[in-house]
């Protein structure tokens, strides 16, 4: 791998990476979604590190976030049009992740 696509990559580890951002990412291809809701779709990480990430992702321009004027407001969280790039690789992620776990069955039925 050259210099140009390895400093790709650590840029696309750099944005994407955290605990809880993948899942993020991934539980919005849906579609909006509120804090609480994507609090328990991504694994119920505590409200400050999925506050944070949040922030991270809004900042590199992947997810925006709209408040509505109502009593209690609404806040919505969804992928922006840059965000939607993603959707690719995020679905390549979930296949691999599937395949991964179906080998990891099949080794363990035959003992390897």
């Amino acid at each position: 791998m050259d210099v140009i696509d390895r400093c790709a990559v650590e840029i696309t580890v750099d944005v994407l990476g955290g605990k809880w951002k993948p899942m993020i990412i991934f539980r919005l291809l849906d579609g909006p979604r509120r804090f609480g809701e994507l609090r328990r779709l991504v694994g119920d990480p505590s409200q400050r590190s999925l506050t944070i990430q949040l922030r991270q992702l809004e900042a590199h321009g992947i997810v925006e976030r709209t408040v509505f004027a109502e009593v209690p407001p609404r806040v919505e969280y969804a992928l922006s049009e840059f965000g939607k790039t993603l959707t690719p690789v995020m679905l390549a992620m979930r296949d691999w992740g599937r395949a991964f776990r179906g080998k990891i069955g099949s080794d363990a039925a035959t003992g390897q």
